[in-house]
């Protein structure tokens, strides 16, 4: 059997490769910067090649790395929970987690499922509030908030995915023949959710209507509740594609073949010192391998 290279030296690549910064790494492992940089070092010798690109004082995982990190993280995961099951008795892992609910009930619980079958021990306590950043670290681990990419740069962040900006109305509305144009909007009630307020004006703006004024515009702050509103005939809402089709409802119809990419994705977010706590770098982990 060949030797394993020294599991501080793994740790310490799978704590940068995690956080994506080697200050970070350095201070969640109670380590110098210089000291865990040795650590990557050696297990990059020890492989015989680079598991992360340099740039200037930067260091970004490359092909190799994530790799690695794929097949490694989840047998470090399971040592150390089989540590911990020990110390503690067999206790439970809990997460604190706060999440649009419409992400929750479309893209989250359908998977739940099967991350309890492959971390029974791991508990969620779930919330919709809508201040989840301003609570992190004070009565929430992470979150998966909607954001323009202008995420604070003190936490950790990890891009859910892109989406495409879709007008969604009533089938009966589009076979009506009413709305043909986007200048049949301007009849039309726009329903738009509060956590992407300008979606609709970079849509018009992209599509090269930027003038084009609805009858109105009513604002939500579900996008279920948008999603039956403009199935019932309510108005026309602005969401994204992966809404559309995961609601799967045949009421609904797409209103134009524009393609034109939102400028809001989801985002994992929490505080880089929450990425130590087994369960949030396990629903990290799991988020990814999954591409939840």
């Amino acid at each position: 059997m060949r030797r394993l290279p020294p599991l501080t030296a793994l740790e310490a690549f799978v704590q940068v490769a995690r956080l994506g910064s080697v200050k970070a790494a350095a201070e969640e492992l109670a380590l110098s910067t210089p000291a865990l940089s040795r650590r990557v070092q050696a297990l990059e010798r020890y492989i015989g090649r680079p598991l992360f690109e340099r740039k200037h004082q930067a260091l970004e995982i490359n092909a190799d790395g994530t790799a690695l990190l794929h097949d490694i993280a989840p047998a470090l995961d399971a040592m150390s929970m089989a540590v911990d099951r020990l110390v503690s008795g067999g206790s439970q892992m809990r997460l604190r987690l706060a999440v649009l609910p419409l992400f929750a009930s479309q893209r989250l619980f359908p998977h739940l499922g099967e991350l309890r079958q492959a971390y029974p021990l791991l508990h969620i306590d779930i919330e919709t509030t809508p201040h989840a950043v301003a609570r992190l670290g004070e009565g929430l681990d992470a979150a998966i908030i909607l954001a323009r990419g202008d995420i604070d740069p003190n936490l950790f962040s990890l891009q859910l995915g892109r989406d495409l900006v879709y007008m969604i109305g009533s089938r009966e509305l589009v076979e009506s023949g009413a709305i043909q144009t986007p200048d049949d909007l301007a009849k039309q009630t726009v329903l738009i959710h509060r956590e992407m307020p300008t979606n609709f004006d970079d849509w018009k703006e992209a599509i090269g209507y930027p003038d084009l004024q609805p009858q109105a515009i009513d604002s939500y702050d579900s996008g279920a509740l948008m999603l039956e509103a403009a199935a019932q005939g309510l108005g026309v809402a602005v969401m994204h594609s992966r809404h559309f089709y995961q609601a799967n409802d045949s009421r609904l119809a797409r209103l134009f073949d524009y393609e034109v990419e939102s400028p809001y994705h989801y985002y994992f977010v929490c505080r880089p010192r929450a990425m130590q706590n087994r369960a949030v770098h396990i629903f990290h982990d799991w988020l990814v391998q999954n591409e939840i």
